[in-house]
């Protein structure tokens, strides 16, 4: 018969090894959701990205692009995007790598959520098909170019910003002053030129006429109705019509398995970092100064 001791030290081994077991388990299965793979192999699926707010950058969207474009079961991806667009270089990254994605063989669908404007309809021209629902709020076609100044209020408060610069155009968008008029006409030019990028970038890709994009590209908004009159979007649908119809281009049928990454769990760390990040980019210095942006506001 077994001693007491032994039975403790027994159930406490048993104890220590369950355990372990349901710490591995649950170490799976955050690498799995973090990284969107599956822990058993399901066959061929459709990848889901998704792109949430201002864009700021472009290497997560990019890399999950690659990602998905370059693994053999991933045949098609829905590109989600609820974004008013944001900096000029990023859009055109993202948009890149989604027509590198297509040339590749992989199937392109956008899927336009609450707002997809500017530059988040920047990225969805490049798109095989994309899909909006009939609110949806999209178009806002052009580029802004703002910074503030604070000119008045320095004089007020008696402070003066020295800058010693190589040439007359090296600090445009200063805060400290008025702009000049060559200042504003050089500033005019490079919007013009970016402008007529997204422009030419709708027209090639929408097959549409590029007075026909020209008429439109005013910074209005349109819903998803009037963008699927104006030849912008080519069918309404949320996010399931999307994944559906992704399945049956890719030949997986209308109910496919879909593979995405989710955000990894917040930390208190990452918190005070957004927070402190959050609270220089309202209160200092940084948001005065000049922005390219593809972005309704």
């Amino acid at each position: 018969m077994a001693k007491p001791r032994d039975i403790i030290i027994g159930l406490i081994i048993a104890g220590a090894a369950l355990i372990f077991v349901v710490m591995v388990v649950l170490s799976l299965r955050a690498l799995t959701r973090q990284s969107g793979l599956t822990m058993l192999p399901v066959g061929d699926r459709i990848g889901i990205v998704e792109v949430e707010g201002v864009i700021e950058s472009s290497e997560d969207i990019v890399r999950q692009l690659k990602k998905y474009d370059e693994d053999g079961s991933v045949p098609a991806i829905v590109l989600r995007i609820n974004s008013p667009g944001g900096a000029v270089a990023p859009t055109q990254e993202i948009f890149d790598q989604i027509l590198k994605a297509r040339a590749n063989g992989t199937y392109i669908i956008a899927s336009l959520s609450s707002v997809a404007a500017s530059g988040g309809y920047y990225i969805a021209c490049a798109a095989d098909t994309i899909l909006a629902n009939p609110g949806t709020l999209t178009g806002s076609i052009g580029v802004i170019f703002s910074f503030m100044t604070f000119e008045g209020l320095m004089d007020k408060v008696g402070v003066q910003l020295e800058v010693v610069k190589s040439g007359e155009m090296k600090d445009v968008g200063n805060y400290s002053r008025e702009m000049s008029q060559r200042e504003r006409e050089m500033l005019q030019g490079a919007l013009n030129d970016v402008y007529n990028q997204f422009v030419l970038a709708i027209a090639q890709n929408r097959n549409l006429e590029v007075v026909q994009v020209e008429e439109l590209a005013d910074g209005s908004i349109f819903t998803g109705n009037q963008a699927l009159e104006l030849g912008l979007i080519d069918k309404l649908g949320g996010f399931e019509d999307a994944v559906s119809l992704a399945g049956e281009m890719a030949g997986l049928g209308k109910h496919p398995r879909v593979v995405k990454e989710y955000p990894r769990p917040p930390r208190l760390i990452d918190y005070l970092l957004g927070e402190a990040a959050s609270y220089l980019n309202s209160k200092g210095p940084a948001q005065a100064w000049p922005k390219l942006e593809y972005i309704y506001k």
